[in-house]
């Protein structure tokens, strides 16, 4: 995750509190969406960004996992990321997002 998104979170966590903040990613591989998520929960695992070593442990989901799927409205999923889903590794992607949310996510 960009430092400057880093920075959009942080201050989103400063003025709404951690438990009012759902972070959505759309990275195209189960990894980068994994480091995605382990940042807004964990901390920067690069220590590059504000942040590093800051736990959030904010609820974090993928744009094509089933959670977030069954939370919108259908005919705009389809519209907006169906095809996405036909082509990217939806249960790599879950997975790797399940299991940081299990290890990390406190809301």
């Amino acid at each position: 995750m960009d430092l400057e998104n880093q920075n959009r979170v942080k201050n989103l966590v400063e003025d709404h509190g951690a438990e009012n903040v759902i972070v959505l990613l759309g990275a195209a591989e189960a990894e980068a969406a994994g480091l995605a998520a382990e940042t807004v929960t964990n901390g920067d695992p690069t220590f590059a960004g504000s942040l590093a070593g800051v736990q959030l442990g904010l609820r974090v989901y993928h744009a094509v996992e089933r959670e977030f799927k069954e939370a919108v409205n259908e005919e705009v999923y389809d519209e907006q990321i169906g095809m996405m889903e036909m082509v990217l590794d939806v249960d790599a992607i879950t997975s790797e997002m399940s299991s940081i949310r299990s290890e990390f996510t406190k809301y």
